[in-house]
């Protein structure tokens, strides 16, 4: 199958993508804006690139002529945009077809939301699509709030985890030491603030419970880069967290595994429902590790709350240190519900099976149509 794949080849999530399609032995073509080359992550050499010509918001426009050019010259099989705003939006105007419109979190979340241009921009590029793919349950129904369900198929196409990649070791730990960690933007949306906050409320609560000794044995690793972060690190300092709390900076996809495999509890505090799947939640899971996170409809799907971690209202610092600190005062417990993170990974969430999942929906949409 000839799959022309438009999205940020900066992004690892399209990297992966067309990495897997090219392991399935399709041909896949990435075309992506000036300004969304490759950079950190590798792209198997199987995978065709181009590209266009215009950098910016405005390249999902005057790309247009570019596009339609290469489509005629390519005639794929199957064409899959991803992102309903931006390279939707490139799709739909180039009229590129059969087109499977994946759609990530914030496009169909936020975006529609900050204006009437951008809700009628949305919606056209949606119903423009033959087909729908959505990573979660969660997002399909946003989309449903969006559209007429009656007008476009939604498809759920789980963006799940390499569980041989990201698989524990189940070496014994013998550290005395607590490790709690995060891998996020360091971006408001992640909630990265409110899990510091709560660092501090854990700490000070097991102290007055005459746990110190316990509360000592406390690190917290926080992994990422962005906007964010003098904002962090002073708000790190102000509260006298600075030997517990260390900014780790980003990391490539390849190093999480070796990440989570030294954490003892992955914690992760978004307040935002285009939070839509929970990715590095899965991750985690998949290296037996439990997870407290917040409320949104990405981490609802993922988490089984009570069996593979705790899910706990958003914004509520004192909510997401009670959590932490049941999990730190009671080991089997930590062990039980990362024993069954894994098996919930394994079941949901095993990348090869989510790769057959999005080639089955090529193979349908061709066939229907």
């Amino acid at each position: 199958m000839k799959v022309l794949f438009l999205g940020n080849a900066a992004s690892i999530h399209t990297v992966r993508w067309v990495n897997a399609l090219v392991e399935k032995n399709h041909e896949v073509h990435l075309v992506f804006k000036h300004d969304d080359n490759p950079k950190d992550n590798l792209i198997s050499k199987k995978v065709i690139l181009h590209q266009l010509r215009f950098s910016g918001t405005k390249g999902y426009f005057i790309n247009v002529p570019e596009m339609k050019k290469l489509f005629k010259q390519l005639k794929p099989d199957i064409v899959n945009a991803h992102y309903a705003s931006g390279y939707g939006t490139l799709a739909r105007l180039s009229q590129l077809y059969p087109l499977v419109l994946s759609v990530w979190g914030s496009d169909v979340y936020d975006f529609p939301y900050q204006s009437k241009f951008r809700m009628n921009l949305v919606k056209k590029n949606l119903l423009y699509s033959n087909a729908i793919a959505s990573t979660s349950y969660c997002m399909a129904d946003q989309v449903r709030k969006l559209i007429n369900p009656e007008k476009r198929e939604i498809f759920v196409t789980p963006f799940g985890v390499d569980v041989n990649k990201f698989c524990p070791s189940n070496k014994v730990n013998h550290s005395n030491k607590i490790n709690i960690g995060n891998i996020k933007t360091l971006a408001p949306k992640y909630g990265i603030d409110d899990f510091i906050k709560s660092i501090r409320i854990l700490v000070d609560d097991l102290i007055v419970k005459d746990l110190k000794e316990i509360a000592e044995k406390i690190n917290v690793y926080i992994y990422g880069e962005g906007e964010q972060k003098e904002e962090l690190i002073e708000l790190i300092h102000n509260l006298d967290l600075e030997n517990i709390i260390k900014l780790k900076g980003k990391i490539p996809n390849t190093e999480v595994p070796g990440v989570l495999e030294q954490l003892d509890i992955f914690c992760v505090a978004s307040v935002l429902d285009s939070e839509s799947f929970g990715v590095a939640a899965v991750e985690a899971m998949a290296m037996k590790k439990p997870i407290v996170a917040t409320d949104v409809d990405g981490f609802k799907e993922v988490v089984n709350d009570g069996v593979t971690g705790y899910i706990v209202e958003r914004k509520k610092p004192a909510a997401l240190a009670q959590a932490l600190e049941d999990l730190i005062l009671d080991k089997e417990l930590r062990l039980h519900m990362g024993e069954q993170g894994r098996l919930r990974v394994l079941k949901l969430y095993n990348w090869d099976n989510n790769v057959d999942t999005m080639t089955k929906l090529y193979e349908k949409f061709l066939i229907n149509n």
